[in-house]
């Protein structure tokens, strides 16, 4: 069985795809069982395609993208291993959702695998910004991903 990670950001076409097309990248670079996807603590952009700011700082950085937003259904807990949220409101959202103290274990800020992050976990909405926001998100997903991977293959080891 595969192993499950989501991000999940505000409106799911900025910050969680973003972060779901690099970490699947990487997973599918080294052959790991893992399904990544992503989606959003709100619907308003439900069935919309990822922010195009997002797609094309994506792709700039050799990425491929494809997505349509969606919304975090409170009965998805059980579906993952690991939930990502991407700033401190998503996990304050993520938590009171969910049903029980094992879901809530499962819900982790991102940056927390970035071990340069400091105090500041939160990854800015680019949304109201211009290319250097979309790129600094970017940075910062870049930057937790070795740590996120070394979650995950500890997590398929112990498989």
């Amino acid at each position: 069985m595969s192993y499950r990670v989501t991000f999940v950001c505000t409106g799911n076409i900025c910050r969680s795809p973003m972060a779901e097309w690099v970490l699947r990248h990487h997973v599918e670079e080294e052959g790991l069982d893992v399904e990544v996807d992503s989606s959003g603590t709100g619907g308003w952009h439900v069935g919309d395609e990822a922010d195009e700011r997002t797609i094309a700082t994506l792709q700039r950085a050799g990425y491929r993208s494809g997505h349509i937003a969606r919304q975090f259904d409170d009965s998805w807990f059980d579906r993952y291993d690991l939930i990502l949220a991407l700033d401190e409101g998503h996990l304050r959202a993520l938590r009171s959702m969910a049903p029980d103290e094992a879901a809530r274990g499962k819900i982790r800020l991102l940056r927390e695998f970035d071990p340069d992050a400091g105090g500041d976990l939160d990854v800015p909405d680019p949304y109201y910004g211009g290319r250097a926001d979309f790129d600094l998100v970017l940075e910062q997903v870049e930057a937790a991903v070795p740590g996120l991977l070394e979650e995950i293959r500890a997590a398929l080891k112990e498989r």
